[in-house]
């Protein structure tokens, strides 16, 4: 993948990727893209940490107060001086990263967190910015505080009440899941809500810990097996039913050394009078053995979990499989543009995408077959149709080889948010737009498809009559923005229910 378009913020200005030695410039969302400015200025030292050009975050954001503190850094409230709009900003001051281990830790937060992009219950990352002090996270504000002071504030909860924050914890977790995440600092604290109001979404934050590291973290809520050296997206499901069995019985006294011991004690006050599904689900969840450990999508299906016996309304299909149905309704035409962006994204954006292909391609061919997909779809939980394998490997392999090479993998699975970015739809135009006259011919759209491989005997005629809103039988830049930006559901995502705590 190159980098030919910058990665570092969504609606701020960002800098060129140095790696490339590309001096395209990038401009603000929603801004027309004549009036993109010439970059004239000499190129930014590379930052240690991020990799990128440095940039000063307060050009873009006035800081204001302290929000929080943590280990490495402070999270602050900041402000974006054009459009006045709310975020939360991670300062971590890089004297404190005294190892490879401590930067590698930061530089794959963000690389997860633009993976994770679009995640109703996951907070979005703004941009990632870097200086000769610090590395600034700027994200979503979340303005109702952590789960664990709501938890306190209310006291014992109803195993209703507690079921259903269960369920949103749990279908958080399956979907990082799905898209190849272990958090493994799962605890209260990380599960923040967005607002005050008392049925406010819930998000999880803190992915500094994720994926592929050995173990750090909070003790109290950690897995045996990671206290060990050795885990799996099961190390989720503990932390979690730690948070379970705090919910349900409020006292957290000597609850460490018997669950780590595997004797969860059901015999002392409250246990007798809580149901025994809630008490099933909790020693399923807490079983020292992580082979034999409950899955997030087998806990989402357990008894205690459904309502009124019925399954949870939210529907458990994989990120990656709702992806790649998505790819497959689109146009060819459209299709050929994510291919151009998916190859103007950075390292930090689609290295999570890039373990996801790792981790199907079973025998490191470089492609994915069919058998390879199924399993690895399965793997996640979800069961498919021989024909519902079959149409979603057409749908990605675009040169019809019978295989999904690593480019057409990330075409097909990277966060639709990414047509969001002016800069990178500007790139796509530019590519169908040969001549530079502002509008993309029907012999321009032919050529261009050809080029990738995706002219399919459908009529260019009609294709083009798609998104011609004003008949004129070229496509311009508004049309073809409007073209990307319609039809994906993964951009304004509500169908998760939020939970009422």
């Amino acid at each position: 993948m190159g980098n030919c378009c910058p990665g570092s913020g969504d609606a701020e200005p960002a800098s060129s990727d140095a790696s490339t030695g590309n001096g395209s410039s990038s401009f603000k969302a929603g801004a027309s893209p004549s009036s993109a400015p010439a970059q004239n200025k000499p190129p930014a030292p590379i930052g240690p940490v991020l990799g990128r050009p440095m940039e000063d975050v307060r050009s873009i954001y006035t800081i204001g107060k302290e929000l929080g503190r943590g280990q490495f850094g402070v999270t602050s409230l900041c402000t974006h001086k054009a459009t006045g709009q709310k975020f939360a900003c991670k300062t971590i001051a890089k004297r404190k990263l005294s190892t490879k281990e401590d930067v590698e830790d930061v530089r794959r937060e963000v690389q997860i967190m633009y993976h994770l992009a679009g995640q109703p219950n996951v907070v979005e990352l703004k941009g990632a910015y870097e200086d000769k002090q610090s590395v600034h996270l700027v994200m979503e504000l979340c303005a109702g505080g952590e789960l664990f002071d709501r938890i306190i504030a209310k006291g014992h909860y109803t195993e209703r009440a507690a079921a259903s924050l269960l369920r949103t914890i749990v279908e958080i977790i399956h979907t990082c899941h799905s898209l190849g995440v272990i958090h493994r600092d799962l605890k209260p604290e990380n599960f923040l809500l967005l607002s005050k109001d008392e049925d406010a979404p819930l998000k999880a934050t803190d992915f500094g810990l994720s994926v592929f590291k050995d173990i750090v973290g909070s003790a109290y809520y950690i897995a045996p097996e990671v206290l060990k050296r050795s885990y799996g997206p099961e190390a989720d499901i503990w932390s979690v039913g730690v948070i379970l069995y705090i919910l349900l019985c409020e006292s957290e006294h000597g609850i460490f050394n018997s669950i780590l011991r595997g004797q969860v004690d059901f015999t002392s006050d409250p246990w007798p009078r809580i149901s025994a599904s809630a008490k099933d689900l909790v020693r399923k969840m807490l079983n020292s053995d992580p082979k034999k450990r409950i899955s997030a999508y087998e806990v989402l299906n357990h008894p205690w979990i459904k309502e009124d016996g019925e399954a949870p309304d939210t529907p458990l299909d994989n990120a990656v499989m709702n992806r790649l149905k998505q790819f497959r309704a689109m146009n060819q035409f459209k299709k050929a543009a994510l291919r151009v962006i998916a190859g103007c994204l950075s390292e930090e954006e689609i290295r999570g995408l890039k373990e996801m292909f790792k981790s199907m391609d079973s025998d490191n061919s470089g492609t994915i077959t069919v058998d390879e997909l199924r399993k690895g779809l399965s793997k996640q939980g979800t069961k498919l149709t021989e024909a519902e394998v079959q149409q979603l490997m057409e749908a990605a392999d675009a040169d019809g080889n019978g295989t999904i090479d690593y480019d057409e993998f990330i075409t097909a699975t990277m966060h639709m948010n990414r047509m969001d970015r002016e800069e990178h739809l500007y790139t796509a135009f530019q590519y169908f737009d040969k001549d530079n006259s502002g509008c993309i011919s029907k012999e321009e759209l032919e050529q261009a498809l050809r080029e990738k491989g995706l002219l399919d005997g459908r009529d260019i005629k009609d294709i083009i009559s798609e998104v011609d809103a004003d008949n004129d039988g070229r496509i311009d830049y508004s049309e073809f923005a409007a073209m990307m930006r319609k039809g994906n559901p993964e951009a304004n995502p509500k169908k998760r229910r939020d939970v009422v705590i």
